[in-house]
């Protein structure tokens, strides 16, 4: 299968589930049982809470929401889950203190297939021209970028995973806060994750790892000493123009608050690396300035 560079990627909106009731959101509960967020929770007074937007047509919520389970249930921080992306609002964010965001920028609203990208699936359809083309669009505005920003600069904290790093290419307040956008990547291959030589809490006595995942090149856009891993193909398998090497990390503070990105996270074998949990944990106790 021959991978495509496009301004939209190879990604999507997955099956309606979850809702919206009374003042706040109601989403897949991982450490306790979902609750209204009608008020938010104060550093000092009690637990901070975290908001994951999951899923898309290429990366299933449910994989997504037991990977973080096992990393927020050890940390004890309770999180609450959501695919609900026209959710995400200044309103939403004011009842947390740490965002997690595991999806792309694009939703199909003419349906799609199936969440593969095998164009030879639609060979053989019965009635192969009364299916529309699926043709993505983006989801994000500004508002709810500006929203993102705002939450960040307040003195929360953002951890961006794997390829929310495409949401950047539709949304410029966006991408200011998570610092990156989405450029392409291989399939599935093994390849090394090891940190820099830039010291940071969160890669602080850190082993190197390897991991059978897509290994993502972005487009970084803040200054490098903020970069903290590094992926590498080490069997030399570059990938079109950009080599065997990619940015895979960064963490820096933005306003008041703290920004996090990693890049692994396409499936929970990679996701669970022993290596790579610690890194999750370190991320968001550092995101919660509790490192």
């Amino acid at each position: 299968m021959k991978f495509f560079r496009t301004n939209i990627s190879r990604r999507t909106l997955v099956q309606n589930a979850g809702m919206v009731a009374g003042a706040g959101l109601l989403g897949l509960a991982a450490s306790e049982d979902v609750q209204s967020q009608s008020a938010p929770a104060a550093r000092g007074n009690s637990k901070p809470r975290a908001l994951a937007l999951i899923g898309d047509r290429y990366h299933n919520p449910d994989y997504i929401r037991v990977s973080l389970d096992k990393v927020f249930k050890d940390l004890d921080i309770p999180i609450d889950y959501t695919i609900q992306y026209d959710s995400i609002s200044a309103s939403l964010l004011k009842n947390y203190q740490l965002l997690v965001i595991l999806r792309d920028g694009m939703i199909w609203p003419d349906g799609y297939l199936g969440p593969d990208a095998y164009t030879a699936y639609e060979a053989d359809l019965e009635t192969p021209k009364t299916f529309p083309d699926p043709k993505p669009v983006t989801w994000i505005t500004e508002e709810q970028g500006t929203a993102v920003k705002e939450f960040v600069s307040a003195g929360n904290g953002f951890y961006a995973f794997h390829n929310c790093s495409h949401i950047s290419l539709s949304s410029k307040n966006y991408r200011e806060v998570m610092g990156g956008a989405y450029i392409s990547h291989p399939p599935l291959r093994p390849f090394q994750v090891h940190a820099t030589e830039n010291k940071h809490p969160i890669t602080e006595g850190m082993s190197s790892f390897m991991v059978n995942d897509e290994q993502h090149y972005v487009t970084y856009d803040k200054d490098p000493k903020y970069i903290i891993l590094e992926a590498e193909n080490i069997d030399g398998l570059k990938f079109e123009e950009l080599g065997t090497k990619s940015v895979s990390g960064w963490a820096y503070d933005f306003g008041k608050g703290r920004v996090v990105f990693t890049a692994v996270g396409h499936t929970i074998h990679a996701m669970w690396n022993p290596q790579y949990i610690e890194i999750q944990k370190k991320s968001v106790r550092w995101l919660l300035k509790d490192i």
